[in-house]
């Protein structure tokens, strides 16, 4: 038996349109999965779902703004008319903003209340609450759902500069504990994945300088990461798949999997 082998499976990937989260759903598709790929980005997610056919998988673009519960609503019947029930979430879609990132010239006590709720609003509204609560209580009727919700190191331990960021996915990670309890008798598991640091282009311009060389932040985070280096998007795949899989992970809910090179494992 093929502990990881999702033939069958319908899953819904949110933010599939970004760097990781179109990972994770490259991923899905090679383990067999029908992948909805839903995003804001037309161009990025249809240029997804064309690697994703080259390589023989199944998947689809749809259009989608996840902190809108109607547009959400409005993909979630594209999608069950396309490929069926979804059987499989990965919420993905998060980010930081510039505007509230705690800078010498905005100090934390400057970051404005609309862009602090903005930024809550895409991690934790969109990034975990309308996506499950659209797409979860069909999955508790017929019994059967793993949702994956990305939080991250910061969700843990706060990080600099970040702080909006940091309590969004810590909230992140206390919702997915909340709904794996609530739902656990349903059938429906839920879980967080909590990437360490990935290169993507929310924080490429902390990480390098304009000329590639690493910035005084990556000196410091490869330093406090035992693996010393940053990690790369197709090294979260494993992991997804497991939390995906019925058979890998049936007995797995309200636990979150840290791939991170270690970074939470050290102090100094």
């Amino acid at each position: 038996m093929n502990m990881f082998d999702l033939q069958g499976e319908v899953a819904v990937v949110i933010g599939a349109t970004g760097v990781l989260g179109g990972a994770l759903a490259d991923g899905l598709a090679e383990a067999g999965a029908k992948v909805a790929v839903l995003g804001r980005n037309a161009e990025r997610g249809e240029a997804r779902v064309q690697a994703i056919q080259a390589k023989g998988g199944q998947a689809v673009f749809f259009n989608c703004d996840a902190i809108s519960r109607a547009s959400l609503g409005e993909a979630h019947q594209q999608i069950e008319a396309k490929f069926g029930a979804p059987t499989i979430l990965v919420n993905a879609a998060g980010g930081n903003a510039p505007q509230v990132t705690v800078t010498a010239e905005r100090p934390f006590e400057q970051i404005a209340l609309a862009d602090w709720q903005a930024n809550f609003d895409l991690n934790l509204a969109g990034g975990v609450l309308l996506p499950c609560q659209e797409f979860g209580p069909g999955m508790c009727q017929r019994g059967r759902g793993s949702i994956i919700n990305i939080a991250s190191v910061s969700a843990h331990l706060p990080l600099s500069r970040v702080v909006t960021y940091s309590a969004a996915k810590a909230a992140v990670l206390s919702l997915s504990q909340f709904l794996a309890r609530e739902w656990a008798l349903k059938g429906v598991r839920v879980n967080t994945l909590t990437p360490g640091f990935f290169p993507a282009e929310q924080n490429r311009k902390l990480l390098f300088n304009e000329d590639g060389s690493p910035t005084a932040r990556t000196k410091s985070i490869w330093g406090h990461t035992p693996m010393n280096r940053f990690g790369e998007s197709h090294e979260l795949m494993g992991a997804c798949l497991f939390l995906a899989s019925h058979k890998a992970s049936s007995f797995v809910t309200g636990t979150d999997i840290r791939v991170d090179g270690g970074f939470l494992s050290q102090t100094i």
